[in-house]
């Protein structure tokens, strides 16, 4: 995949996006960006400040973390090797980002598969107590509210696109599911997912319920046993697809990229 670097805010110079980054240097006067791409089975442009910052970006993908200055970044997202940012078919879109902050912002399918759309959320850097690590779902998928289940019971209920919910629990391997609210019949895994002393680990539901093709994906946030420190290290990991189209009434997947202008902060965690 080639990627570009970008010019961002005028005085900044960006180095090359590239997926599963190496942490690099930050402070409390830069923010911190990945990307995640969650619209199945398009591969686009992204292009920030009106130059092509990420090419081909495949579904299922994360690029970053940037560190870049405070400020509002315009991002345009294009059909792939689009000539130009001219006729974008998400955005352009701004995306406000504060100093010492630390954001993923997620092109996905709205609940109804209708209509693509984009939300930044904010990643959570409380540390946690000695021995835990935290996790986190985000639900970005074109589905209704759904319940997240440990060992077939319910540890979060009632997950809404494009909610999250976080647990901070002892460090080991969770072997989780996700199901249609209510029921405990999994549409998505179950799938074992590890759960780091000092790590927040961030699992999202995405794709199409409709289409057949939901997946879960996964971020790391190191150095949540002590104050951060740098910019966190972000990988990504497709962990299953689902085949179950029965359980829910979805929308169909629009896999057409249109968007309704606009980015929603979704960084509301409900602790169960």
């Amino acid at each position: 995949m080639r990627r570009s670097a970008a010019t961002l805010g005028g005085t900044l110079g960006i180095a090359v996006l590239v997926l599963a980054a190496a942490p690099a240097a930050a402070d409390s006067h830069t923010a911190s960006l990945s990307v995640l791409h969650g619209v199945p089975d398009l591969t686009v442009d992204v292009y920030v400040n009106g130059e092509l910052t990420l090419d081909d970006f495949t579904p299922g993908e994360l690029a970053g973390p940037l560190d870049l200055e405070p400020g509002t970044y315009t991002v345009a997202i294009t059909a792939a090797d689009a000539a130009d940012d001219s006729a974008p078919a998400i955005g352009p879109v701004d995306l406000p980002l504060e100093a010492g902050m630390d954001y993923t912002a997620v092109a996905h399918l709205d609940a109804e598969g209708s209509t693509p759309t984009a939300t930044l959320f904010t990643n959570d850097h409380t540390p946690t107590a000695a021995g835990e690590g935290r996790l986190t779902v985000r639900h970005v998928a074109a589905a209704p509210a759904v319940d997240v289940l440990a060992g077939g019971t319910a540890v979060i209920s009632g997950l809404a696109n494009p909610e999250e919910s976080s647990l901070d629990l002892p460090a080991g391997t969770v072997s989780a599911a996700v199901a249609a609210a209510g029921t405990t019949d999994p549409v998505i895994g179950p799938a074992d997912v590890t759960v780091a002393e000092g790590v927040g680990t961030i699992v999202y539901a995405w794709g199409s319920l409709e289409a057949g093709n939901l997946a879960l994906a996964t971020q790391t946030i190191e150095g949540l046993h002590s104050t951060p420190d740098g910019v966190p290290t972000g990988q990504v990991q497709v962990i299953e697809k689902s085949s179950s189209v029965a359980l829910w009434a979805g929308g169909a997947a629009a896999l057409v990229l249109v968007m309704a202008l606009g980015v929603r902060r979704a960084a509301v965690t409900r602790t169960r």
